[in-house]
């Protein structure tokens, strides 16, 4: 039986686009390799038109180059391009909030606060992964009461950019404490409905390239690895 056969719920594109993404999070398809097409397509029992469409996808978000007649490779993440991220990211999610911010309640407040609370436990016990679904669910109060759908898939899609590929299980954690600490920063505007003030404040410092770039050096090209969380504790979120 081919994996074709299994394809049922989602479009085989979607299915090819779902495998990739797991490969390249996974690091099994490394930045700057080249794709193998043929044996992709036979490992997943199916013709090249639905690997061809998800690799149109995949290039549109940046994650591949096509190149005509010589192969498709996995884009690296060059500190310019994460610059360009950072930028587009604060603009975005600047915007988002004030878009949003008729609708924010006190209560939202206090879920984000619970999720930066998370995040500080999830640092005390070197768990990288409930630190970083909290993190995007703290986000996610606000961006999660858009309209736009297209904004909102923006913004997903250049997280996925920056955090899962792959997915760097380290941490660097005087970052992280900064990040907290602007998180916090952001709470306290928004509990006093200063919306444009929380709205720079996510443009001009959390999402400024220039005001996290010695981090970003630190945790995207530094030869040694700051923290290893290998061994994380057993925290969830919730």
């Amino acid at each position: 039986m081919t994996c074709e056969s299994h394809f049922t719920l989602k479009s085989l594109k979607e299915q090819v686009y779902d495998y990739l993404r797991v490969q390249m999070n996974e690091g099994r398809l490394r930045p700057g390799a080249f794709l193998n097409l043929n044996d992709i397509s036979r490992e997943l029992g199916m013709s090249r038109t639905p690997l061809r469409d998800a690799l149109f996808q995949l290039e549109s978000e940046g994650f591949v180059t096509i190149f005509p007649r010589r192969g498709v490779v996995v884009n690296s993440l060059t500190l310019e391009k994460i610059r360009n991220i950072y930028e587009i990211l604060g603009a975005l999610e600047s915007a988002a909030l004030l878009l949003v911010a008729v609708r924010f309640r006190d209560a939202d407040a206090d879920v984000m606060e619970k999720y930066n609370q998370q995040m500080r436990k999830a640092l005390d016990h070197n768990n990288f992964t409930v630190f970083y679904e909290a993190n995007l669910r703290f986000h996610n109060v606000y961006l999660d009461m858009l309209d736009n759908a297209e904004m909102y898939h923006a913004v997903k899609i250049r997280k996925e950019r920056l955090y899962d590929f792959p997915r760097n299980k380290t941490f660097v954690k005087e970052w992280e404490v900064h990040s907290l600490d602007e998180h916090a920063a952001m709470i306290k505007l928004l509990r006093e409905h200063d919306f444009n003030g929380a709205a720079d404040y996510i443009r001009d410092v959390h999402w400024s390239f220039s005001v996290q770039e010695r981090f970003i050096r630190r945790y995207y090209f530094a030869n040694h690895v700051e923290l290893d969380v290998s061994e994380e504790g057993n925290l969830t979120v919730e």
